[in-house]
């Protein structure tokens, strides 16, 4: 994608230098002790030329962009608000009016423009200011009146940001993954806001050793009596990341690759052999976008060449709330690590117990930000930090009562807030951002009240009635949908209620 340039905003370029890496290493992890890496143990620190804004993020996921208002969104501190034109073309400015600075992301679109809606200045896809109605009709906009342009990528069904405004868009950075270009690939994606930082999301998701325990029965794919040694393969180390290969001890394989690359991009693939000696591949990516301190916002897209035949019978609203609670039953240890991290102000290497048989990727991910931390506005290394200039804002995830009340029927914000946002709730953390779950409770909601008034209107005329067979009737009918307006009530619970663990004391 060409660099576009507003034509009311100077617009430089420079060559960054290039970006050092670090020798190949493959270390096998098969014991416990040491976990520091060769060039640690010799005393050496190797530091990598990096800048946080010559990366692409993930935005959101293209299908859940809103076709008729603007989307406001953050990567690490920096507010930007995204909108399609009328055209259906995507475009992203700083989430700032250059009038009073009000939030373009609280406009709306008119005739493909997005409109202030504290002023009614409307601006175009270049960030050109192209009406002002305060100003004589005779008077020409000044060309400086204009917002920061930020360039954007549609790519494999995301929108991708480059946040550099000096560094043209590197597309060689742009994130391509081939198993999901294979022909058959078929993938369920959802997209979650959480409350704790990107960083302490991607050590969660690169944590094989958690599942079996934090995630015991869901969906009967995890089970705590597997919980056991893991072994792992670490194949690369460079600037951009690390990769390496990982497996059960108990089956003696490594067939798990899992890939982490700069800033924020997870993937752990898998390849299968059928009886028929067809190769099948799967996918498990993550993409975690750093929202601001003590918050992040994560895509993830779970697919394959081959499908379950069962999975097709359940609808896709329906792995998204068992997404949503996969993410509830951490997030109340992650949103506390958080905290302590916050608190504590030292690198991991003095408050994690890392072991070799379990932690590997968390601590190359630590180490990987030794290296590269320097470069972002705050980071928590294996052995090095530098904390953020301002305090975070964490937000605390509740369990228990409280969370039962707050995300109790009608979710929709803190107890007794029916609208103000809160992260603690499942339908502020996924359901605003998916236009298929958004449109299913809307949908459940009212099935679920005209079911309620045709139960209560056909218990009036069985009252009415005076022949046995229509009261037997209206009255059975009656059940009927009442029963159909629970289904819905259910429905609309698994969407919009957090999961609680019925094991804690309140």
């Amino acid at each position: 994608m060409a660099l576009s340039l507003s034509p009311c905003l100077p617009h430089t370029t420079y060559l960054s230098k290039p970006l050092s890496t670090s020798k190949l290493t493959t270390t096998s992890s098969k014991g416990e002790g040491d976990d520091r890496s060769e060039e640690e143990s010799k005393g050496d620190r190797i530091v990598a030329d990096y800048n946080w804004t010559e990366e692409w993020y993930p935005l959101y996921l293209t299908k859940d962009v809103p076709d008729d208002a603007p989307l406001g969104l953050t990567v690490f501190d920096q507010q930007l608000v995204l909108y399609k034109d009328g055209n259906g073309v995507l475009h992203c400015y700083q989430d700032r009016c250059p009038h009073r600075l009000a939030k373009l992301s609280e406009g709306q679109l008119i005739d493909g423009r997005l409109e202030c809606l504290y002023h009614g200045w409307q601006f175009e896809g270049n960030g050109k200011c192209v009406k002002i109605p305060q100003i004589p009709a005779d008077a020409k906009i000044p060309r400086s009146v204009c917002v920061k342009t930020y360039d954007v990528k549609e790519s494999q069904g995301v929108v991708w940001v480059w946040m550099s405004q000096t560094t043209p868009p590197n597309p060689e950075k742009l994130p391509w993954f081939e198993n999901f270009a294979r022909p058959g690939f078929q993938d369920t994606s959802t997209i979650h806001e959480l409350p704790y930082d990107h960083s302490i999301l991607l050590e969660n998701l690169m944590d094989p050793a958690h599942i079996p325990i934090s995630h015991d029965r869901t969906d009967w794919t995890a089970k705590r009596e597997d919980a056991q040694a893991l072994l792992f393969e670490v194949t690369e180390r460079t600037h951009r990341g690390f990769a390496g290969w990982w497996g059960k001890e108990k089956d003696g394989s490594m067939p798990n690759f899992l890939r982490f690359d700069a800033p924020c991009v997870l993937q752990n693939n898998r390849e299968l052999v059928d009886k028929d000696g067809e190769k099948h591949y799967f996918t498990g990516l993550f993409l975690c976008r750093p929202t601001g301190q003590g918050k992040s916002m994560l895509i993830v897209r779970f697919g394959g060449t081959k499908r379950s035949p069962l999975a097709k019978l359940f609808p896709k609203w329906y792995f998204h709330q068992n997404a949503s609670k996969v993410f509830e039953q951490d997030m109340g240890f992650l949103s506390s690590q958080n905290e302590v991290l916050m608190k504590e102000k030292v690198p991991t290497k003095e408050l994690y117990i890392n072991l070799k048989s379990s932690d590997t990727w968390v601590a190359e991910y630590r180490k990987w930000m030794d290296k590269v931390g320097h470069g972002m506005p705050y980071y928590f290394g294996h052995s090095t930090l530098s904390p953020p200039k301002l305090p975070a804002v964490v937000e605390h995830a509740p369990a228990g009562l409280i969370a039962g009340v707050s995300a109790s029927s009608p979710a929709k914000g803190g107890i007794g807030t029916m609208h103000a946002p809160n992260l603690a709730n499942r339908y502020f953390r996924h359901v605003i951002h998916c236009k298929g779950c958004s449109s299913v409770v809307k949908a459940f909601t009212a099935w679920k009240n005209g079911l309620s008034a045709a139960a209560l209107v056909l218990t009036a005329l069985a009252i009415l009635a005076s022949s046995r067979q229509w009261k037997t009737f209206l009255l059975l009918s009656a059940t009927l949908c009442l029963g159909g307006a629970y289904a819905c009530s259910t429905a609309v619970a698994m969407n919009t209620t957090n999961f609680i663990r019925v094991h804690r004391r309140l």
